[in-house]
């Protein structure tokens, strides 16, 4: 029996091109709960964005899925609402009641956060944390226990 994307993710899981960070994203798509909250830390290349387009594809999500850095949240429709929130631009969680983004959780959704941190007194304690980083291997990716710093 194949072991579950959460499970490596858990024990941490090395990909070495988009298309592989892609695939693991997708398949862990399909574990998610419904509404859930997905933080994503790393560096700027670490490959947070690269893991959401993999997150859409298994969520069902058939348009292409960019950065939102410039829109700061972008929403996807597919088997399940995928809200993408790069939090790179905000200096506060109270920027984001400004930009109504509570209105938009539909029930089933998933909410991908890049840079959590900026807003760490928005994202739930619910959240699932993985840490992203750029590595001489590859692409590194952990599903972690811990809260925003």
């Amino acid at each position: 029996m194949p072991i579950s994307a959460e499970i490596r993710l858990r024990a941490g899981v090395t990909t070495r091109s988009a298309e592989e960070t892609q695939a693991l994203a997708a398949e862990f798509a399909a574990s998610l709960a419904v509404d859930a909250v997905l933080a994503l830390h790393g560096d700027l290349g670490a490959g947070k964005t690269t893991f959401v387009q993999g997150l859409a594809r298994g969520l069902g999500v058939t348009e292409p899925v960019t950065s939102p850095t410039f829109a700061v949240y972008n929403l996807h429709r597919g088997r399940r609402l995928l809200v993408h929130l790069d939090a790179y631009r905000l200096n506060s969680a109270a920027e984001l009641d400004a930009l109504m983004i509570d209105d938009f959780l539909e029930s089933p959704y998933c909410l991908a956060i890049e840079w959590p941190e900026k807003v760490r007194d928005w994202v739930p304690a619910s959240a699932l944390h993985l840490e992203l980083a750029l590595t001489d291997a590859g692409h590194r990716i952990q599903l972690v226990e811990r809260e925003c710093h």
